[in-house]
């Protein structure tokens, strides 16, 4: 026995020698003083079922079901024990006081995670990357935003850690006789990894047909946050990270594959009457901020909401089954998709990973047609990195905050009522024919509108909601679009320019669809039309018409060419989206994959979902830079 407990394994140098006696001494201290070892992982055990059980209903309310059903699909409750015991596991280098603060601080920083997960998860349907800490010039006055996506229930999480560091001036002294325990570090890591392992062999190599996975992307980042955990998909999501940031190399096969999606992505159909219907006008892309479709044409408290966008219905072909697709990239995936009609990668934001890529760009299809271009923004040319990908995209002039006179400021930014009125005497200089692609942005999150700018009358409850807030602000933008549109009326503009309007997402139901159900006696329709943005393309002398056809954002390229007068061939290879004016098909793809609209064929369904992957390759390997 003697011989066996001395019996010994030499390891790397600057590492203690492990014994079989020493192990069994640790595996002692381990029962009698590690306590809060064991509290701490089962406690994130529990946050994390608790977390499931949010993301997986609505991101505020817990479903007991739902999050019982996702952690007892084996493997995974083991999955989630061993990916916290192997975190945990670095704690056993440390000694004394600094091995109870460890265990504190890493409970913390899990919370904390957990914690921003759910606020990208309500406002995003997607959760945290590491992707987004490159993105960190965006947090520029956004802090009430942010913050708005914080709820009451988000305290479970803290509120241990809370009382932990409370008691930590009496509990971390008790550990002054905590030694370091390479064995049990050894031990921990070497058990929770072979466990991953070998499941990763079983479930995701050998049974590929069992509809379990453990380390694979999906289409929902949902599902692969319950596989893995909290502490799982993002230890998977840095692997992602690295593995994305290397550049993209398609193949011969890649290339042929994605040739075949454009084939069979089109549709030769013979031209209508609106082929053409706008040759040689000047073109306005108007994107505002945060402009659902359920307030056109509604009233509150019998006070128009948006008299202005009704009152261009009249002239207008408005698109009322229309979605946004936006994805990480929100706003500048708006701005992506309306110019270049492809599809935003699926990790991080395409403006800041490939600002510099080559497309087949709306501008620079106009610019073929003698079109002057210029993309305008009220905020820094930073913001979203938006101001270099649009260069690159090939707008030949941009202007930012920088440009205007900042007399008027409103939430983000600059007003947009003093930004359209600046940009209306910057227009009535272009050169003809022009394209112009505009933002606006003071309807943006949290819609806390000044008091002194608003302009409907409603109750002190609906007033002092989310939606009286959206209601207010959409209201407020309306009346300035419409003294814009007034402007180049009056200027003589308004004969000869078309003006395509859209939301670039969605507002108060994309952050705070929650609070509208919870409000008391909610009409109906407040309720109505989640992930739908309005597209209204004007023309003076042009009769009002509604189109039905499904559509989305990668649509706007097409549709608007294919009425400007610029032939098909010049796009149908480029863009993924199609002529909302001239097809066949009525659905749309959503950023989370699902399909909305009349059901497609089963081939069309699987050409539709491998549109988004395809246009994952064509960014991620500038494929169109290659096609000139």
């Amino acid at each position: 026995m003697q011989q066996v407990e001395q019996t010994t394994i030499r390891t790397q140098e600057g590492y203690p020698t492990i014994s079989l006696h020493s192990l069994q001494a640790s595996l002692h201290r381990l029962r009698h003083h590690e306590k809060l070892f064991h509290y701490t992982w089962f406690v994130i055990m529990l946050k994390s079922f608790f977390f499931l059980g949010l993301v997986n209903n609505d991101g505020v309310h817990f479903n007991l079901i739902k999050a019982f059903e996702l952690v007892t699909n084996p493997p995974f409750p083991l999955v989630y024990i061993c990916f916290e015991v192997a975190f945990l596991s670095v704690t056993f280098l440390l000694r004394g006081q600094l091995h109870y603060w460890a265990l504190v601080i890493f409970n913390l920083l899990l919370s904390f995670i957990i914690i921003v997960d759910l606020m990208n998860f309500r406002a995003f349907g997607n959760f945290f990357s590491v992707f987004a800490l490159s993105q960190s010039s965006n947090l520029d006055n956004l802090f009430a935003s942010i913050v708005s996506m914080l709820r009451p229930i988000d305290l479970v999480f803290g509120i241990d850690i809370i009382l932990l560091m409370l008691v930590g001036y009496k509990a971390a002294p008790r550990f002054k006789s905590v030694v370091r325990s390479f064995p049990i570090f050894l031990m921990l890591v070497l058990s929770s990894s072979s466990y991953l392992l070998i499941n990763h062999l079983v479930v995701d190599v050998l049974g590929k047909d069992t509809g379990y996975y453990l380390f694979k992307r999906s289409w929902s980042p949902n599902q692969t946050m319950s596989n893995l955990s909290p502490a799982g998909y993002h230890l998977f999501d840095a692997y992602n990270y690295w593995e994305d940031s290397e550049p993209l190399f398609l193949s011969g096969e890649d290339r042929q594959r994605v040739e075949a999606w454009f084939l069979d992505n089109q549709e030769k159909l013979p031209p209508n009457s609106y082929s053409g219907k706008f040759q040689g006008k000047n073109l306005i892309v108007l994107q505002v901020e945060s402009l659902e479709n359920f307030v056109i044409g509604k009233r509150v408290n019998d006070q128009e909401i948006t008299p202005n966008l009704n009152r261009l219905l009249n002239n207008s072909l408005y698109f009322s089954n229309f979605y946004e697709q936006v994805w990480n990239g929100t706003s500048s995936d708006a701005d992506l998709m309306t110019n270049t009609s492809v599809y935003p990668v699926r990790q991080g934001s395409t403006f800041f990973r490939f600002p510099g890529n080559t497309y087949n760009s709306l501008p620079k299809i106009l610019e073929g047609h003698g079109y002057q271009t210029l993309a305008i923004h009220p905020d820094k040319g930073g913001y979203w990195n938006w101001r270099q990908a649009l260069t690159a995209i090939g707008f030949q002039r941009t202007i930012d905050e920088s440009y205007f006179q900042m007399d008027e400021r409103i939430g983000l930014g600059l007003s947009d009522g003093s930004y359209l009125r600046q940009v209306g005497s910057l227009i009535e200089e272009e050169k003809q024919p022009f394209y112009t692609f505009l933002v606006t942005l003071t309807s943006h999150a949290p819609f806390n509108l000044p008091a002194q700018y608003w302009g409907l009358k409603l109750d002190l409850v609906l007033n002092d909601s989310k939606l009286g807030g959206y209601f207010q602000s959409i209201h407020y933008t309306d009346q300035q679009i419409g003294a814009f549109i007034d402007k180049l009326d009056k200027d003589g503009l308004l004969n000869n320019t078309v003006i395509a309007l859209s939301g670039d997402h969605t507002g108060v139901h994309k952050f705070y669809d929650d609070e509208i159900r919870q409000l008391k006696n909610p009409e109906r329709w407040w309720l109505e039309g989640y992930n739908q943005i309005p597209l209204i393309i004007y023309s003076k002398e042009m009769r009002g018409e509604e189109i039905k056809t499904t559509g989305g954002q990668i649509d706007i390229l097409p549709t608007l060419a294919y009425l400007m007068g610029v032939d098909p061939q010049e796009y149908q290879g480029t863009a993924m989206g199609r002529n909302l004016l001239n097809t066949k098909r009525d659905f749309a793809v959503l950023a989370n994959g699902q399909l909305v609209g009349s059901s497609p064929s089963e081939k069309e369904r699987a050409g539709a979902l491998l549109g988004v992957e395809i246009a994952d390759k064509i960014i991620r390997s500038n494929y169109f830079e290659f096609l000139k």
